[in-house]
């Protein structure tokens, strides 16, 4: 049996403000923007390179904005998104060297927060 994840839900308070901060400070491309109803928005957000994205909106799902605590993505290089973010104006933290790969965090304007993993080169 094979599954693949496509789609992550963000919960978020504020649709609009979200869509520009992924897309304008994260880099992310805009996929999708679409208002079913009154009570349905529905907005695919994509990373650069990834097979996965992320959806934001109202009437998508019960979670309170903020609620996701660690959404994490595997980059080449860390030092380079940590650059790359803070060069846009997002508030990144230091690059965290562990035994299991370097680190940069990063929250969203509601606090949900992502890590950005570039994993050890193995010997």
């Amino acid at each position: 049996m094979e599954m693949k994840l496509e789609l992550i839900a963000v919960p978020v308070s504020d649709v609009d403000r979200a869509k520009a901060f992924y897309t304008e400070k994260m880099g992310f491309n805009a996929d999708y923007d679409q208002q079913v109803d009154e009570h349905l928005r529905f907005v695919q957000l994509t990373p650069p390179g990834s097979a996965c994205s992320i959806c934001i909106g109202t009437g998508l799902t019960a979670m309170k904005p903020g609620s996701l605590d660690m959404i994490q993505a595997v980059v080449a290089d860390a030092r380079q998104v940590h650059d790359e973010l803070a060069g846009r104006g997002v508030e990144v933290s230091d690059v965290a060297v562990l035994a299991w790969g370097s680190f940069v965090y990063v929250s969203d304007p509601d606090g949900n927060r992502w890590a950005f993993q570039e994993v050890p080169r193995r010997q």
